[in-house]
Protein backbone atom coordinates (compact mmCIF):
# COMPACT_ATOMS: atom_id res chain seq x y z
CA UNK A 1 0.00 0.00 0.00
CA UNK A 2 3.20 2.57 -0.08
CA UNK A 3 4.78 4.41 2.24
CA UNK A 4 1.97 6.02 3.60
CA UNK A 5 -0.38 4.85 6.11
CA UNK A 6 -3.85 5.34 7.38
CA UNK A 7 -5.09 5.87 10.95
CA UNK A 8 -8.42 6.29 12.19
CA UNK A 9 -10.03 6.36 15.59
CA UNK A 10 -12.82 3.91 16.33
CA UNK A 11 -15.36 6.41 16.07
CA UNK A 12 -15.61 6.37 12.23
CA UNK A 13 -17.09 2.82 12.96
CA UNK A 14 -16.32 1.09 9.53
CA UNK A 15 -16.56 -2.68 9.15
CA UNK A 16 -13.61 -4.59 10.89
CA UNK A 17 -13.12 -6.39 7.37
CA UNK A 18 -12.76 -3.28 5.63
CA UNK A 19 -10.20 -2.07 7.80
CA UNK A 20 -8.39 -5.21 7.66
CA UNK A 21 -8.27 -5.84 3.95
CA UNK A 22 -8.05 -2.00 3.30
CA UNK A 23 -4.69 -1.72 5.91
CA UNK A 24 -6.60 1.16 8.04
CA UNK A 25 -5.33 0.92 11.61
CA UNK A 26 -8.21 1.67 14.40
CA UNK A 27 -6.68 3.77 17.56
CA UNK A 28 -10.22 2.50 20.31
CA UNK A 29 -11.90 5.21 22.45
CA UNK A 30 -13.37 3.96 25.66
CA UNK A 31 -16.23 3.77 27.63
CA UNK A 32 -16.49 4.34 31.42
CA UNK A 33 -18.69 1.72 33.54
CA UNK A 34 -18.15 2.19 37.63
CA UNK A 35 -14.16 3.19 36.81
CA UNK A 36 -14.14 0.39 34.17
CA UNK A 37 -12.50 1.42 31.43
CA UNK A 38 -13.83 -0.64 27.75
CA UNK A 39 -11.99 -0.01 24.33
CA UNK A 40 -14.82 -0.46 22.03
CA UNK A 41 -15.43 -3.15 19.40
CA UNK A 42 -12.28 -4.33 21.37
CA UNK A 43 -13.19 -4.62 25.02
CA UNK A 44 -17.15 -4.39 24.62
CA UNK A 45 -19.48 -5.28 21.61
CA UNK A 46 -22.15 -2.05 20.29
CA UNK A 47 -24.56 -4.75 21.62
CA UNK A 48 -23.51 -4.76 25.24
CA UNK A 49 -23.34 -1.64 25.22
CA UNK A 50 -26.81 -0.81 24.49
CA UNK A 51 -27.89 -3.37 27.00
CA UNK A 52 -26.22 -1.84 29.98
CA UNK A 53 -27.43 1.23 29.23
CA UNK A 54 -30.83 0.45 29.01
CA UNK A 55 -30.49 -1.02 32.73
CA UNK A 56 -29.77 2.18 33.90
CA UNK A 57 -25.52 2.41 34.00
CA UNK A 58 -24.54 5.47 32.94
CA UNK A 59 -20.75 5.45 30.79
CA UNK A 60 -18.18 8.41 30.43
CA UNK A 61 -15.77 7.98 27.88
CA UNK A 62 -12.23 8.71 27.15
CA UNK A 63 -9.98 9.21 24.70
CA UNK A 64 -7.55 6.67 22.83
CA UNK A 65 -4.52 5.40 24.74
CA UNK A 66 -1.43 7.53 23.91
CA UNK A 67 0.87 4.78 24.28
CA UNK A 68 -1.38 2.11 22.45
CA UNK A 69 -1.40 4.78 19.90
CA UNK A 70 2.73 5.01 19.76
CA UNK A 71 2.97 1.19 19.98
CA UNK A 72 0.78 0.48 16.62
CA UNK A 73 2.51 3.32 15.06
CA UNK A 74 6.12 1.38 16.20
CA UNK A 75 4.76 -1.58 14.56
CA UNK A 76 3.80 -0.41 10.99
CA UNK A 77 5.96 -1.76 8.18
CA UNK A 78 9.65 0.19 7.59
CA UNK A 79 8.53 1.95 4.34
CA UNK A 80 5.72 4.02 6.22
CA UNK A 81 6.89 7.58 6.51
CA UNK A 82 3.32 9.36 6.56
CA UNK A 83 0.32 8.83 8.76
CA UNK A 84 -2.68 10.07 7.73
CA UNK A 85 -4.89 10.44 10.94
CA UNK A 86 -8.15 11.53 10.80
CA UNK A 87 -10.15 12.05 13.87
CA UNK A 88 -13.31 12.77 15.32
CA UNK A 89 -14.56 16.60 15.68
CA UNK A 90 -11.71 18.14 18.07
CA UNK A 91 -15.06 20.01 19.33
CA UNK A 92 -15.77 16.58 21.42
CA UNK A 93 -12.72 15.15 21.85
CA UNK A 94 -8.70 15.24 22.39
CA UNK A 95 -8.15 12.75 20.49
CA UNK A 96 -7.06 15.30 17.46
CA UNK A 97 -4.39 16.71 19.93
CA UNK A 98 -3.37 13.95 20.90
CA UNK A 99 -2.71 12.70 17.19
CA UNK A 100 -0.51 15.78 16.84
CA UNK A 101 1.47 15.23 19.59
CA UNK A 102 2.35 12.06 18.19
CA UNK A 103 5.09 13.66 16.48
CA UNK A 104 7.35 13.95 19.07
CA UNK A 105 7.01 10.63 19.96
CA UNK A 106 7.03 8.56 16.30
CA UNK A 107 10.13 8.05 14.11
CA UNK A 108 7.23 8.20 11.01
CA UNK A 109 5.22 11.94 9.92
CA UNK A 110 1.22 12.12 12.02
CA UNK A 111 -0.82 14.25 9.85
CA UNK A 112 -3.56 15.01 12.19
CA UNK A 113 -6.41 15.44 9.97
CA UNK A 114 -9.72 16.68 12.41
CA UNK A 115 -13.16 15.97 10.31
CA UNK A 116 -14.47 17.65 12.58
CA UNK A 117 -17.39 15.42 12.24
CA UNK A 118 -17.62 11.87 13.82
CA UNK A 119 -19.40 8.23 12.96
CA UNK A 120 -20.22 7.89 9.08
CA UNK A 121 -19.05 11.32 7.57
CA UNK A 122 -15.91 10.62 9.46
CA UNK A 123 -15.98 6.72 7.77
CA UNK A 124 -16.31 8.65 4.54
CA UNK A 125 -13.29 10.56 4.72
CA UNK A 126 -11.47 7.28 5.68
CA UNK A 127 -12.64 5.86 2.81
CA UNK A 128 -11.84 8.94 0.35
CA UNK A 129 -8.04 9.19 2.04
CA UNK A 130 -8.06 4.67 1.33
CA UNK A 131 -8.79 5.38 -2.31
CA UNK A 132 -6.28 8.48 -3.02
CA UNK A 133 -3.10 6.46 -1.12
CA UNK A 134 -3.98 3.07 -2.84
CA UNK A 135 -4.25 5.28 -6.78
CA UNK A 136 -0.66 6.67 -5.67
CA UNK A 137 -1.48 9.97 -4.39
CA UNK A 138 1.17 11.97 -1.93
CA UNK A 139 0.07 12.61 1.65
CA UNK A 140 -0.27 16.46 0.83
CA UNK A 141 -2.33 15.45 -1.97
CA UNK A 142 -4.47 12.94 -0.11
CA UNK A 143 -4.73 16.26 2.81
CA UNK A 144 -5.74 18.10 0.16
CA UNK A 145 -8.65 16.51 -0.90
CA UNK A 146 -9.96 15.76 2.47
CA UNK A 147 -10.01 19.46 3.40
CA UNK A 148 -12.25 19.81 0.27
CA UNK A 149 -14.75 17.10 1.10
CA UNK A 150 -14.83 17.57 4.31
CA UNK A 151 -17.05 21.26 3.42
CA UNK A 152 -19.19 19.20 1.23
CA UNK A 153 -20.46 16.22 3.72
CA UNK A 154 -23.73 17.33 4.92
CA UNK A 155 -24.82 15.09 8.45
CA UNK A 156 -28.15 16.11 10.56
CA UNK A 157 -29.47 13.56 13.46
CA UNK A 158 -32.09 13.42 15.78
CA UNK A 159 -32.03 12.01 19.22
CA UNK A 160 -35.17 10.49 21.49
CA UNK A 161 -33.96 12.63 24.69
CA UNK A 162 -31.79 15.21 25.32
CA UNK A 163 -30.47 14.57 28.32
CA UNK A 164 -27.66 12.46 27.01
CA UNK A 165 -26.42 14.85 25.31
CA UNK A 166 -26.80 17.36 28.06
CA UNK A 167 -25.15 15.03 30.58
CA UNK A 168 -22.16 14.71 28.74
CA UNK A 169 -21.34 18.00 28.24
CA UNK A 170 -22.22 18.01 24.04
CA UNK A 171 -25.52 19.67 24.84
CA UNK A 172 -26.20 23.06 27.79
CA UNK A 173 -28.59 22.21 30.38
CA UNK A 174 -30.72 25.14 29.53
CA UNK A 175 -31.19 23.97 25.83
CA UNK A 176 -31.71 20.18 27.47
CA UNK A 177 -34.59 21.81 29.19
CA UNK A 178 -36.53 23.46 26.78
CA UNK A 179 -36.07 20.44 24.55
CA UNK A 180 -37.87 17.79 26.99
CA UNK A 181 -40.36 20.66 28.66
CA UNK A 182 -41.43 21.33 24.98
CA UNK A 183 -41.30 17.61 23.65
CA UNK A 184 -39.37 19.30 20.95
CA UNK A 185 -36.84 16.59 18.90
CA UNK A 186 -34.37 19.09 17.12
CA UNK A 187 -32.41 18.52 14.21
CA UNK A 188 -29.04 18.49 15.57
CA UNK A 189 -25.76 18.89 13.54
CA UNK A 190 -21.98 19.95 13.81
CA UNK A 191 -21.09 23.38 13.19
CA UNK A 192 -17.66 25.09 14.48
CA UNK A 193 -17.22 21.40 15.46
CA UNK A 194 -19.41 21.02 17.97
CA UNK A 195 -22.66 19.55 18.44
CA UNK A 196 -25.86 22.36 18.16
CA UNK A 197 -29.36 22.69 17.27
CA UNK A 198 -30.22 23.59 13.84
CA UNK A 199 -33.90 23.35 13.70
CA UNK A 200 -36.66 22.43 16.76
CA UNK A 201 -38.84 20.09 15.48
CA UNK A 202 -42.15 18.78 17.37
CA UNK A 203 -41.83 15.05 16.42
CA UNK A 204 -39.75 12.81 15.97
CA UNK A 205 -41.01 11.89 12.20
CA UNK A 206 -41.28 15.54 11.43
CA UNK A 207 -37.48 15.89 12.43
CA UNK A 208 -36.35 13.14 10.24
CA UNK A 209 -38.64 14.63 7.31
CA UNK A 210 -37.08 17.71 7.36
CA UNK A 211 -33.46 16.02 7.22
CA UNK A 212 -35.08 14.64 3.88
CA UNK A 213 -36.03 17.84 2.43
CA UNK A 214 -32.82 19.59 2.54
CA UNK A 215 -31.21 16.36 1.42
CA UNK A 216 -34.09 16.68 -1.35
CA UNK A 217 -33.16 20.09 -2.10
CA UNK A 218 -29.11 19.28 -2.45
CA UNK A 219 -29.37 15.74 -4.24
CA UNK A 220 -30.23 15.23 -8.35
CA UNK A 221 -33.46 13.36 -9.14
CA UNK A 222 -32.02 9.82 -8.92
CA UNK A 223 -28.96 10.58 -6.62
CA UNK A 224 -26.68 9.18 -8.86
CA UNK A 225 -22.88 10.05 -7.79
CA UNK A 226 -23.99 10.29 -4.29
CA UNK A 227 -23.20 8.41 -0.86
CA UNK A 228 -26.05 8.18 1.57
CA UNK A 229 -25.40 6.79 4.99
CA UNK A 230 -28.22 6.14 7.92
CA UNK A 231 -26.91 5.97 11.63
CA UNK A 232 -28.48 4.46 13.88
CA UNK A 233 -28.24 4.04 18.13
CA UNK A 234 -29.84 0.92 18.76
CA UNK A 235 -32.90 1.13 16.85
CA UNK A 236 -32.25 -0.83 13.58
CA UNK A 237 -35.91 -0.94 13.03
CA UNK A 238 -35.78 2.96 12.12
CA UNK A 239 -32.71 2.72 10.07
CA UNK A 240 -34.42 -0.18 8.17
CA UNK A 241 -37.42 2.01 6.99
CA UNK A 242 -35.14 5.30 6.60
CA UNK A 243 -32.98 3.49 4.25
CA UNK A 244 -36.22 1.97 2.22
CA UNK A 245 -37.44 5.47 2.02
CA UNK A 246 -34.24 6.76 0.46
CA UNK A 247 -33.74 4.11 -1.85
CA UNK A 248 -36.99 4.75 -3.27
CA UNK A 249 -35.73 8.49 -3.73
CA UNK A 250 -32.85 8.26 -4.81
CA UNK A 251 -32.58 5.19 -6.74
CA UNK A 252 -28.91 5.51 -8.34
CA UNK A 253 -27.60 6.22 -5.01
CA UNK A 254 -25.36 4.70 -3.19
CA UNK A 255 -26.90 4.00 0.40
CA UNK A 256 -25.21 2.22 3.17
CA UNK A 257 -25.84 1.95 7.08
CA UNK A 258 -24.06 2.42 10.04
CA UNK A 259 -24.01 2.59 13.74
CA UNK A 260 -23.63 4.97 16.85
CA UNK A 261 -21.37 3.11 19.02
CA UNK A 262 -20.43 3.08 22.21
CA UNK A 263 -18.75 6.52 22.96
CA UNK A 264 -21.27 8.26 20.53
CA UNK A 265 -23.98 6.37 22.01
CA UNK A 266 -23.31 7.99 25.18
CA UNK A 267 -23.69 11.20 24.35
CA UNK A 268 -26.59 10.53 22.22
CA UNK A 269 -28.51 7.13 23.83
CA UNK A 270 -30.85 5.00 22.24
CA UNK A 271 -33.49 5.50 19.54
CA UNK A 272 -31.16 8.55 18.07
CA UNK A 273 -30.98 8.81 13.75
CA UNK A 274 -28.18 10.30 11.84
CA UNK A 275 -28.41 11.05 8.00
CA UNK A 276 -25.46 12.18 5.91
CA UNK A 277 -24.27 12.76 2.09
CA UNK A 278 -22.19 13.75 -0.08
CA UNK A 279 -21.25 13.70 -3.78
CA UNK A 280 -18.54 11.07 -4.52
CA UNK A 281 -15.70 12.31 -7.79
CA UNK A 282 -15.14 8.61 -8.20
Amino acid sequence: MGNIAILTDSTAYLPAEFCETREVHVAPLSVIFDGESYREAVDITTEAFYDRIEAGNLPTTSQPSIGETVELLEQLPSDVTDVIAITLSSGISGTYQSMVALNDMVDVNVHAFDSEISCMPQAFLVEEAVYLRDAGASAQEILDHLEKMRSMIRAYFVVDDLDHLQRGGRLSAAQALVGSFLQIKPVLHFQDKLIVPFEKIRTYKKAVRRIEEMMEESINDDGEGYCIGIIHANCPERQAEEIASLKAKFPKAHITGSHFGPVIGTHLGPGAIGITWYRRDW
